[in-house]
C-alpha cells in the first residue's frame, strides 16, 4: 500500500479527472457519479450525471474514501471484507461509510504518495473500476 499523503488536490487537477471519468462513462453509455477526494478523503469534487442513480452520489464518495484511505483501488480490496479475512467486520465499524466494491483507484504524485482518489457509481462494478482507471491514467 502507498504512503498516504496530507497534501490537498488542486481543484484543477480535480476538474481533470472528473472531465476523463466522465468520457469514459459516456463511451460506456451509462449515466455517472464521480467523486475526486484529496488525501485526507475529503471531497474536492463531485458531479452527477443527469439520470445518474440518486444512491451513487453517496456510493462513489464512499468508494473514493476508501481507495484513500487503504492506498489500493477498491476492486483489489474487495476479498479483505470476506468471511474469515483480515478486515471482516471493518464495514460495520467504520464511522465513515466504506465501500469494499470496484469502482475508485487512488491518484498518486510522482513519489508514489496518495495524494488523492476518484470514486466511480453508476455501472457495475467492473463498470465503475473502469470509469475511476480511466481517469487516473488521463491525468
Amino acid at each position: 500500500m502507498s504512503q498516504i499523503s496530507p497534501v490537498t488536490l488542486p481543484l484543477e487537477t480535480a476538474h481533470q479527472l472528473t472531465l476523463a471519468a466522465l468520457e469514459k462513462a459516456e463511451a460506456i453509455g451509462v449515466p455517472y457519479t464521480i467523486t475526486v477526494v484529496d488525501g485526507g478523503g475529503n471531497v474536492v469534487h463531485v458531479t452527477r450525471m443527469d439520470g445518474a442513480a440518486l444512491a451513487s452520489v453517496d456510493t462513489s464518495v464512499a468508494k473514493a474514501r476508501t481507495a484513500v484511505y487503504f492506498g489500493a483501488p477498491t476492486a483489489d480490496l474487495a476479498g479483505a471484507v470476506q468471511p474469515g479475512a483480515p478486515l471482516y467486520t471493518i464495514q460495520t465499524s467504520a464511522v465513515l461509510p466504506l465501500a469494499f466494491v470496484g469502482g475508485a483507484v487512488p491518484v498518486t504524485d510522482s513519489a508514489g504518495v496518495v495524494i488523492g482518489a476518484v470514486g466511480a457509481g453508476g455501472g457495475s462494478p467492473q463498470q465503475d473500476h473502469e470509469v475511476a482507471t480511466a481517469a487516473v491514467e488521463a491525468v
